[in-house]
Formats: structure tokens, sequence, C-alpha cells
């Protein structure tokens, strides 16, 4: 059995949702086997990680950072799929926050990183923006960690602007 979290960027562009894709569906084939994922279940990598993880046949555990998260912070475009993925999920754990903000966010990575064997990294490499919780530095936390980090960012994947 092995549990992999995720971490990567929400601001993927149209054409890099099927690159990404199809990257996280070959590495978690290693994985078939006893897989758990765990997501934050947010727009973008996570939300892809998490539909990889149940097309592999495996087990998603979904991270919500605070209480107020669904109602404040998942914009309309990715409501259906947020809602079907905690309705998929077979286990929902709920940060203790009431609100979704930059703590709330750092208690969710932490509960990530506690609970995975390894962590999956949606990123493009860049240093952290110093505002804290980004997918830098839950990378950084995850090597500091001593956990090992597959980098996923396929030939042609791009940020939003």
């Amino acid at each position: 059995m092995t549990t992999i979290a995720v971490t990567g960027h929400m601001d993927l562009t149209e054409k890099s949702i099927p690159l990404v894709r199809a990257a996280l569906r070959d590495l978690l084939t290693t994985y078939a086997d006893g897989l758990i994922g765990v997501s934050c279940i947010a727009k973008g990598a996570d939300s892809l990680f998490a539909e990889a993880v149940l097309e592999a046949g495996g087990r998603l555990v979904a991270v919500i950072p605070s209480r107020d998260y669904r109602q404040t912070k998942v914009k309309p475009d990715h409501a259906a799929t947020f809602d079907r993925l905690v309705d998929t999920a077979a286990e929902v754990h709920q940060v203790p926050h009431e609100t979704a903000n930059r703590e709330a966010y750092e208690a969710a990575n932490k509960v990530l990183l506690e609970r995975a064997d390894r962590l999956v990294a949606v990123w493009n490499g860049e240093p952290p923006s110093g505002k804290g919780g980004g997918t830098a530095d839950v990378v950084i936390q995850a090597r500091e960690a001593g956990l090992p980090v597959d980098v996923v960012w396929p030939d042609g994947a791009a940020r939003r602007d």
C-alpha cells in the first residue's frame, strides 16, 4: 500500500490539462496496487491527481482546508468536480479551521505530508512566491522531511498569466 499526496498549480492552461492528466496517469500506474491518493481537490493539479487516483482503482482521501472552503473558495466552474470528488472519496478530512486562509492551507498541507509516503508535485520548478503554502513551499517541506517527491511538469505545460 502506497499513500501519495499531491501539491500543484491551480492555474494550468487549457492546453496543459491533458498533458498533466496523461503524465499523472502514467506515474500512478506504477502504484496501482493499494494506492491511496491524498488531495485537497482544488481546481487544477489537485483534482487532476484525484481523478487519476480513482481511474487507477485507488482510494481517494480528500483534505478540506476549512469549514467555509466549499462556499467561499470553490468557483462555479469547479463546483461540480469538487462535489463529485468529495462524494467519491473514501475519506474526507476536514481541517479544523473556520475560514479558508493561508493558515488553513498550511494546516491542510501539513496533513497531506503527514499522511503520505511520497509527494507528487505538479510544479514548474519556480521558487516560492514568499506568500507561504504554495506548491514550491510544500515541495521544500516534503524534501526537508525526507519524503520522496515526484515532479510532474510535462513538455508543453504552462500556467495562465
